[in-house]
């Protein structure tokens, strides 16, 4: 599905890129937006950058990571910038998006909430002469200029063969497996799902796995996802494994499996390496996540913003092919990292959280057992 495209590591993407940028769970609506310092060292740049974050509640970082690594990104190259989060409205999306370009912003930026929208947005955005950049999920048929994300493919990939890992290690036999899938609206979700069936198709098709209930998330609702997943259970309470696709999925899991006195037991799984998810592992309620160096996405895509802030035509290291359009849409697209218990640590050593939000109560002991310095 992902021919010619190139896994970056955070120093490929940047050597690719050739630029130099010079140099939270807020749920915040409001713009926030920054001037590039005064001083001949520091002149802003003759574009504005406007970026739209998809919501707070689906996943905590959208606030506590994305939108700190870009601000200190745009800081640093003296670049203005306006960020602001669509908290989920798909018309307050559409919006901002034309405040932003009212406002002089000559790039822009986005996470769709859905391909629909996104391109709609997209659209009036190049109609007005203003690039464009795709942020962590591909709009359909949007035509974005860029797009940068991960190999969201191998993201599932590596959900599917965790779960493969912590059913072996639990001596499973026959495991009835249950799919939360992502939002149906959200082109990721598919690519994750693409991923970890084709872990799992050949464990169903073997016979050594059951499959069972699979299911989509709207709008990755984490409050839904317990009713969905509270439905599945009831429907099939043998159920032994669960690919949940993101770490707040695996909490609504999670939650209605302790009702059941079944957590611990049930091997979930998720994606982002989120406090509480990562907090879920050490506790032994969920068995992996995925870890998304998010900082090296963000520096990404804003080294690709700020050279087209300056004018630039800034290279990409790759493509990916819509598959709407048809189009290879020019692309920077990082590796995903599995992450068990045995190295949680590494989340913690790469500065995506701290020890002291993770290693709070009962869990100090935990991250002691972790190696977590």
């Amino acid at each position: 599905m992902r021919k010619g495209i190139l896994s970056l590591t955070a120093a490929a993407a940047a050597m690719t890129l050739g630029l130099t940028a010079c140099g939270g769970e807020g749920g915040d609506t409001g713009a926030q937006t920054s001037a590039a310092p005064s001083g001949a060292a520091s002149q802003p740049a003759a574009g504005k950058v406007g970026v739209i974050l998809p919501d707070s509640k689906s996943s905590a970082r959208w606030e506590t990571a994305d939108r700190k690594y870009l601000e200190e990104a745009f800081k640093a190259a003296g670049v203005a910038y306006d960020i602001q989060n669509a908290q989920g409205d798909k018309n307050q999306f559409q919006t901002i998006a034309d405040q932003m370009i009212t406002n002089g912003a000559t790039v822009l930026m986005i996470v769709n909430l859905d391909s629909g929208t996104g391109k709609a947005v997209l659209d009036k955005a190049k109609a007005q002469g203003v690039a464009t950049i795709d942020y962590d999920r591909l709009t359909l048929n949007g035509g974005a200029s860029y797009y940068v994300s991960f190999d969201n493919t191998k993201v599932g990939t590596l959900q599917g063969e965790g779960l493969v890992k912590c059913l072996t290690d639990k001596k499973a036999e026959k495991p009835i497996v249950a799919e939360l899938n992502g939002s149906p609206t959200d082109n990721n979700a598919t690519l994750f799902k693409n991923g970890y069936d084709g872990v799992l198709k050949a464990k169903y098709d073997s016979g050594e796995y059951v499959k069972g209930p699979d299911q989509s998330v709207p709008d990755w609702d984490n409050a839904q996802a317990g009713t969905i997943f509270e439905q599945m259970l009831t429907e099939q309470p043998k159920i032994a494994g669960v690919l949940a696709a993101n770490d707040g999925l695996g909490n609504a899991a999670i939650t209605v499996l302790k009702k059941n006195n079944l957590n611990g037991k049930v091997p979930v799984t998720g994606q982002d390496a989120t406090v509480q998810g990562l907090q879920n592992i050490l506790a032994g309620d969920q068995c992996m996540t995925v870890y998304k160096a998010i900082k090296k996405e963000a520096d990404a895509a804003a080294a690709l913003a700020i050279g087209l802030a300056k004018g630039e035509k800034p290279a990409a290291s790759g493509s990916v092919k819509d598959t709407e359009s048809g189009a290879d849409v020019p692309a920077v697209l990082l590796d995903p990292q599995a992450i068990f218990f045995e190295n949680v640590k590494d989340v913690v050593a790469d500065g995506f959280v701290t020890k002291e939000e993770l290693c709070t109560g009962d869990f100090a002991a935990k991250c002691t057992e972790a190696g977590i310095q």
